[in-house]
């Protein structure tokens, strides 16, 4: 069965990232993030060793982000973000083979193992089964 594996953030948690820290997420520096490349590199590695790793990306900001959806007479209406009405967004993903959803809980646990700055915002890791069919919806 395939799985989407999702972690997410905000617009807050990347300007963090970039060493602009807030309120709700601390400042990264060189060595938090060079940990946590690190560390996804090593899922990443160990997910394709497997055989289980189909895709895996991480999404640039939401500020780089666009909304295109349609007025009442179905021209295209173009937002670009960030989103202020936004919280978490959908910061990077992976699709997975896995012979089980134990398996790719697991692996959805170590995900949310990644280093970060103490302080820093927790979000769930979330897993979503791919539909293989309509019947699936």
């Amino acid at each position: 069965m395939k799985y989407l594996v999702m972690v997410q953030g905000t617009q807050a948690d990347y300007e963090a990232m970039a060493g602009q820290g807030s309120a709700s997420s601390p400042a990264w520096n060189e060595k938090d993030m060079q940990a946590m490349f690190a560390f996804m590199r090593k899922i990443n590695d160990d997910l394709a060793e497997s055989g289980e790793l189909v895709d895996g990306q991480g999404l640039t900001a939401p500020a780089q982000s666009r909304h295109v959806s349609l007025d009442g007479e179905g021209r295209p209406v173009i937002t670009d973000g960030p989103y202020g009405e936004t919280k978490e967004v959908l910061a990077g993903y992976w699709v997975l083979d896995c012979a089980s959803l134990e398996r790719v809980t697991e692996i959805a646990a170590l995900v949310a193992r990644c280093p970060q700055p103490e302080g820093a915002p927790e979000y769930p890791v979330v897993i979503r089964p791919l539909a293989g069919s309509g019947d699936d919806v």
